[in-house]
């Protein structure tokens, strides 16, 4: 949930501007929004969906894997267990010393590499599997991003994806976001790459098929006040927008998130379970 991937706040619309976005503003603003905080402490809870997308683009031993907007590293380590030649790579390098960490700790073989998912520096085709999960679906120029990630993957190759979906406890966390700290002008709101139609645009010209199918992860924490602990202080977008606001207005997202919360919670009395759909999608390189 990295690399390329922080919302300045992320769009909880993606409408079209008047006027040209600069969109190296906007990256140097995610860039600076993913290395507040720690976001780690929230990526390693997401580990079961690297393991379940390398499952879904049926990973095998020996194939080159590239993971891109990798953050602390789920699907590298995901991959590497299942013994893919795995390059990992982020625009975070904090992010990517926790990955390598990871990795050291299991004796798992991975190259870690800073990269912008807009411009990665990998040859046309040099992969067979391109993963990401949670993190290029933030990249400001969504176009450019899914053209560089189809242009490394082979003819015949895979490229596997979970996000977040608008309708989504995550989407709807980016929306509550918005009202407080409106997105640039003319951003396309990340959570339209959970749609299929929007894969469709971004994939369809490079693609023989794409499948997307709609899954489920549940955060599991104390309690509300918990979750909003460990966003506030770990999770980059969260911390800054508080950071940004005086404290009547840090009150009001607090309530409003903690609301939130409470809305999507299935946990009853016995800790905080909130589920939010994410797709997970398998593009098959024409």
């Amino acid at each position: 949930m990295s690399n390329t991937t922080a919302p300045a706040m992320p769009a909880p619309q993606g409408v079209q501007a008047a006027h040209p976005t600069d969109l190296s503003a906007v990256k140097a603003k995610q860039q600076a929004a993913w290395s507040a905080g720690d976001y780690a402490v929230v990526g390693r809870t997401l580990q079961i969906v690297g393991e379940c997308l390398c499952e879904a683009v049926d990973l095998r031993a020996g194939e080159q894997a590239l993971d891109v907007a990798a953050g602390n590293g789920n699907a590298t380590l995901a991959a590497a267990r299942r013994f893919a030649e795995v390059t990992s790579t982020d625009y975070v390098p904090a992010l990517l010393e926790r990955g390598r960490a990871r990795a050291e700790a299991e004796g798992l073989q991975v190259a870690f590499r800073e990269a912008d998912a807009e411009a990665l520096p990998f040859a046309d085709g040099a992969f067979d599997v391109v993963l990401s999960t949670f993190g290029v679906m933030f990249t400001p120029d969504q176009a450019r991003a899914a053209a560089e990630m189809a242009r490394v993957c082979r003819a015949g190759g895979r490229i596997g994806l979970a996000n977040w979906t608008p309708a989504s406890f995550i989407g709807e966390l980016f929306k509550v976001l918005g009202r407080y700290l409106p997105p640039a002008a003319g951003l396309r709101s990340p959570a339209l790459w959970g749609t299929e139609e929007r894969l469709k645009e971004l994939f369809g010209g490079d693609a023989s098929s794409i499948v997307a199918t709609p899954r489920m992860f549940n955060f599991r924490y104390r309690s509300p006040a918990h979750w909003l602990e460990v966003f506030r202080t770990f999770y980059g977008p969260v911390n800054r927008a508080f950071l940004a606001l005086d404290l009547p207005r840090q009150g009001e997202l607090e309530r409003d998130i903690l609301n939130l919360l409470s809305r999507f919670d299935r946990g009853g009395m016995r800790g905080l379970v909130v589920p939010s759909e994410y797709l997970e999608v398998v593009v098959t390189r024409r």
